[in-house]
C-alpha cells in the first residue's frame, strides 16, 4: 500500500514540475529582428526567472503560422509592425483580450485596441522628408498640400501595398472621407517623381541623390540611417535631408505603432501580461524606443538624445484601431487612384 502511494506521489510530483516549467516561461513569436527584442527579453528573464523563448519572422508569415497552428500554437505574444497588421491579428481571431490595469493606465486609449486585444509598445511617425538644399520648410504644411501641383514629379513614396502607406490613407478617410480622400491620393500619384519602388530608406536616398525633393517615411528609418555604423553613404544621404512635421495647427502628424497582442490560446497568460508590462516600464520603455529609433508609448518616457533632436511634434489622437477598420477601404481608394 504504501509502495503504491509512493508511487502516486512521484507522479503528482513529476506533474507539478512538469506543470511548473510550462508556467515559468512565455513563448513570444515576433516580426521584429531578434536584435531588437531579444535583450529585453533576457532581461526579463533574469530578473524574474520567467523564460522567455523567442521565434523572429515576417509579420504575415507568424501570423499565418498562428492561425494554421489554431488550439495548439505555442505562442503566448504576438509582436508586431503597424496597427493594420494587428488588427488583422485580430480579425484572424488570435489574439484574446488583454486585461490589465497596469496597461490601460501607462498607454494612452489612442494607442490601444478598442476591445483591448492588443497594445502599443513604441510609437513612429509618418512624415515628409525633404531635401534641404531644394526645399524651404515653409513651403510645407500638410499630407493634403501633397496633392498640390507645386509638387508634381517632386515626391518619392513607396508603394500602395505598403501596410505603413495604407496605414496613413485610412488615417486620411478616418479625418476626410472616402471622395475627398480619392481625390487627394489621385492628385499624390501625379505628383510623384517616379514609379514607387524600394522601401523607406531607398524614399530618403531619393531625395538626398536629387531623384526627387521630398519623400514620406517613417522616423525610424531616418534614424537608422543616422546612425548607421556601417554604411557612411546612408548617414551622408540622410544628413541632406530634414523632418517637417504635417498638420501641426489641426490633427497632427500621423502616428502608427509597434505592438503586442496575446495568443487567444496562450498556455502562459499571466506570464505574457506580466511581461508585456515589464515592456511598458520606464526603463524598458526607453531602452526598447531606443534602439528601434521610436517613440516610447508611455508619456512621461523620454525619446532617445538622437530621436529627440528632431524636435516637439503634434501628432493624431486617432484610435489607432480605426487604421485596421479602414484598411480595406484604403486599398481600394489607392487601386483607383493608380497608385502603383
Amino acid at each position: 500500500m504504501s509502495r503504491y502511494y509512493s508511487s502516486i506521489s512521484a507522479v503528482l510530483l513529476l506533474l507539478t514540475v512538469s506543470f511548473n516549467s510550462i508556467a515559468e516561461e512565455v513563448n513570444v513569436y515576433s516580426a521584429r529582428k531578434e536584435n531588437l527584442i531579444k535583450p529585453l527579453l533576457d532581461k526579463f528573464s533574469a530578473e524574474t526567472g520567467i523564460k522567455t523563448n523567442l521565434i523572429t519572422a515576417g509579420a504575415d508569415k507568424l501570423l499565418t503560422r498562428m492561425a494554421n497552428e489554431g488550439r495548439n500554437t505555442p505562442a503566448d505574444l504576438l509582436i508586431t509592425t503597424d496597427a493594420g497588421r494587428l488588427d488583422r491579428a485580430k480579425r484572424a481571431d488570435v489574439l484574446q483580450k488583454i486585461e490589465s490595469p497596469v496597461i490601460d493606465k501607462l498607454v494612452p486609449a489612442h494607442l490601444r485596441d478598442v476591445d483591448g486585444q492588443w497594445v502599443g509598445l513604441s510609437q513612429r511617425a509618418r512624415v515628409i522628408f525633404y531635401a534641404k538644399d531644394r526645399v524651404n520648410a515653409d513651403e510645407l504644411s500638410t499630407y493634403e498640400d501633397l496633392a498640390d501641383p507645386k509638387w508634381k514629379k517632386r515626391i518619392c513614396i513607396r508603394g500602395s501595398s505598403n501596410i505603413y502607406n495604407q496605414s496613413m490613407v485610412a488615417s486620411m478617410i478616418a479625418e476626410k472621407g472616402e471622395t475627398e480622400t480619392l481625390q487627394w491620393a489621385k492628385a499624390l500619384v501625379a505628383n510623384l517623381a517616379r514609379k514607387p519602388k524600394g522601401g523607406d530608406r531607398d524614399q530618403i536616398k531619393a531625395a538626398a541623390a536629387g531623384q526627387c525633393d521630398i519623400a514620406v517615411a517613417n522616423t525610424y528609418y531616418f534614424g537608422t540611417m543616422l546612425d548607421n555604423k556601417k554604411d557612411a553613404k546612408q548617414v551622408e544621404a540622410a544628413k541632406k535631408v530634414a523632418v517637417f512635421w504635417p498638420n501641426q495647427s489641426d490633427r497632427g502628424a500621423h502616428v502608427n505603432v509597434s505592438g503586442v497582442g496575446v495568443s487567444k490560446y496562450s498556455k502562459n497568460r499571466e506570464n505574457a501580461i506580466r511581461l508585456i508590462e515589464y515592456m511598458l516600464s520606464a526603463e524598458s520603455q526607453s531602452w526598447y524606443a531606443s534602439v528601434n529609433y521610436e517613440y516610447p508609448v508611455v508619456a512621461d518616457v523620454p525619446a532617445s538624445e538622437l530621436v529627440a533632436a528632431w524636435g516637439e511634434f503634434k501628432s493624431d489622437v486617432l484610435n489607432l484601431s480605426r487604421l485596421g477598420e479602414l484598411n480595406a477601404q484604403a486599398v481600394k481608394i489607392m487601386d483607383k487612384a493608380g497608385w502603383q
